[in-house]
């Protein structure tokens, strides 16, 4: 038998008590139960703890050993229960304020804001989820799979579950193309819809209303657009440097090589970046961190897109 923790209350007991009838009557046992345990220990540490009197018990030399060193471990052990707990408590509040998991859709946000809150956050636990579906963001928000969602609605679109979640209007912007830098009109200050009349379209997918406004604002400018090729970025990114399609854009999509931004005349669509959180989570309580790092990562990335700056100037 190892010596235990509990083996040691037993003789501190008997050795308070004085007597392994008292001791037992406090420890909730019958004597013969505690004397045969006391045995036990007994041959584990190899001699007797206590002298048997008729009055009761006393120390022996080795238990006079054991009584002391009992009394600086078992406060030892209570005070590391003790803090270990409270520590475990300081850790799960920690981590209900900095465990971070944000799903997002296409955006200029997400890889800034991952950036910034590790700056801010060194010990926070950062993960993220790509989704095409503002749909299925807000719904792992509702479920608690997700503590923040950056999604994008055309216009005036409500975001979904717009009754449930909170959303923050983060920043709101006009929507651009992309062209291959031998288009024609890459050079041009902007360019109106018209005069994209025969072109084959390209974006990104999503479930909101994006299509639809574009057919809209197509009509508006009296012709109805091909149908517009789905795909990634990359692919996005592909078609129009070959000069297979031009892509509709984010103002502050970064050019690369091949491709350039221009925006559109009279700015007939919209798109509006947003934040969002379940307003009764742990998270809530550190949105208004997480939408101003959010602001800042828009403000960085307006700075470094040159067409942007240059129509913002003139507005």
């Amino acid at each position: 038998m190892r010596v235990e923790l509990r083996h040691l209350r037993v003789v501190c007991a008997i050795a308070e008590a004085g007597s392994v009838t008292k001791a037992a009557a406090q420890l909730g046992l019958a004597a013969p139960a505690l004397t045969t345990q006391l045995q036990r220990i007994e041959r584990t540490f190899g001699g007797q703890l206590f002298h048997r009197e008729r009055t009761g018990v006393r120390p022996t030399e080795l238990g006079e050993l054991v009584l002391a060193r009992a009394r600086v471990l078992l406060p030892a052990a209570q005070g590391l229960e003790e803090e270990a707990t409270r520590f475990a408590s300081a850790l799960s509040q920690r981590d209900a304020t900095t465990s971070y998991r944000i799903g997002a859709v296409n955006g200029p946000l997400i890889g800034g804001l991952v950036s910034r809150l590790a700056a801010t956050h060194p010990a926070a636990r950062l993960t993220t989820h790509p989704s095409w579906s503002t749909t299925e963001l807000a719904s792992m928000l509702l479920d608690d799979k997700l503590d923040y969602a950056i999604v994008g609605a055309c216009g005036e679109a409500t975001p979904p579950l717009a009754g449930q979640l909170t959303w923050h209007l983060v920043a709101s912007a006009p929507v651009f193309v992309l062209l291959s830098e031998d288009h024609p009109a890459a050079g041009v200050e902007e360019i109106s819809l018209a005069d994209l009349a025969d072109a084959q379209w390209a974006a990104t997918p999503g479930d909101g209303c994006f299509s639809d406004c574009f057919a809209a604002a197509c009509a508006r400018s009296g012709f109805t657009p091909q149908p517009i090729l789905e795909t990634d970025i990359g692919g996005c990114i592909d078609l129009v440097r070959s000069g297979d399609a031009v892509a509709l854009c984010q103002p502050t999509f970064r050019e690369s090589s091949g491709v350039v931004v221009v925006p559109l005349a009279g700015s007939p669509l919209h798109w509006r970046h947003l934040l969002g959180w379940r307003p009764d989570s742990p998270a809530a309580r550190s949105a208004e961190t997480v939408v101003s790092l959010a602001a800042e990562v828009y403000d960085a990335a307006v700075s470094r897109s040159t067409a942007y700056r240059r129509w913002l100037a003139t507005r």
